[in-house]
């Protein structure tokens, strides 16, 4: 038992018993001199303050992106003291278990190696207040880990996928290849003729294999965590204009640990300027059964 917890114990003796502070001492094996003690550490009042109001609008961000956070703020904090301060205010985020798994070999794929070189797209299914379900196209780009594009409709096909990479290719350009499932709207005609004329490659992944297709699977569980599971769809409209706002925060705002805890945007800013940040060291996704990536 702690001092702090035999010292709360000692008072609650002595106020519910009303015995002498000196027996109340005795009876939990307590100096006398350690329970009067009173500490002088500085409470830090206005960091966790801060620190609360930022965890009440990332309520899914842990303390390591908290630091971060404070620190481009001009807080001059390390992760230890956030983290104690982080546990004392009970803002710890709560995870759910998962079930132990098997682990698999993943395939060996190219690693992109430059901004625009390799997408990856998938879907995401959600539902609007009313209960009516819609889904989100999601397309990242694998050096950068910038979100290239994000549309949430009722039905999405592939006439939809293919004008909402059009979009996408008018801003940034034309990738040499996209990462898919084989679901068909990936595998359609609509989508072959797509890649065909623009002389785009689609690399299908293994059936049953998302793993090789980590870094979309990997965006897509922090789109849920961060942004489905925490906002509220009142309609199809409210969810375009909610899920813009977060993919622009997400690009601009939130720090990624496998690029330094740069943010994507950022990361590509350095990367065009020739002055690349240091970032976390990947290997492929063969060697030593590690994963495609990490965030």
């Amino acid at each position: 038992m702690t001092r702090v917890r035999r010292k709360a114990i000692a008072e609650w003796v002595q106020g519910g018993f009303r015995v002498s502070e000196r027996r109340a001492c005795r009876l939990l094996r307590l100096c006398r001199s350690t329970k009067r003690y009173v500490g002088r550490r500085d409470p830090q009042l206005a960091l966790r303050r801060r620190l609360r109001e930022l965890a009440s609008v990332r309520v899914r961000f842990g303390y390591r992106r908290l630091t971060i956070l404070l620190r481009r703020e001009g807080w001059r904090v390390n992760a230890k003291r956030i983290y104690r301060l982080y546990t004392q205010e009970g803002l710890a985020v709560r995870t759910k278990v998962r079930n132990k798994i098997a682990r698999r070999r993943p395939v060996i794929v190219d690693v992109a190696t430059a901004p625009n070189q390799r997408w990856s797209m998938d879907f995401v299914a959600a539902r609007l207040e009313d209960g009516r379900l819609f889904r989100i196209l999601t397309v990242v780009d694998q050096y950068t880990r910038e979100c290239v594009a994000i549309l949430g409709k009722h039905r999405l096909s592939g006439t939809d996928v293919a004008a909402a990479l059009d979009g996408a290719v008018g801003e940034r350009g034309m990738p040499v290849s996209i990462t898919v499932d084989n679901g068909s709207e990936f595998a359609g005609r609509v989508m072959d003729t797509w890649a065909h004329q623009r002389g785009v490659q689609l690399a299908f992944i293994r059936p049953g294999r998302p793993t090789e297709n980590g870094f979309i699977e990997s965006f897509n569980g922090r789109l849920r965590d961060e942004c489905l599971n925490v906002e509220l769809f009142p309609s199809l409209a409210d969810a375009t204009r909610l899920l813009a706002a977060w993919r622009d925060d997400y690009n601009h705002q939130r720090p990624h640990s496998s690029l330094g805890d740069a943010t994507p945007a950022g990361f590509a800013a350095k990367t065009l300027e020739g002055t690349v940040p240091s970032r976390r060291q990947e290997r492929p996704a063969g060697e030593a059964g590690l994963p495609q990536c990490v965030n």
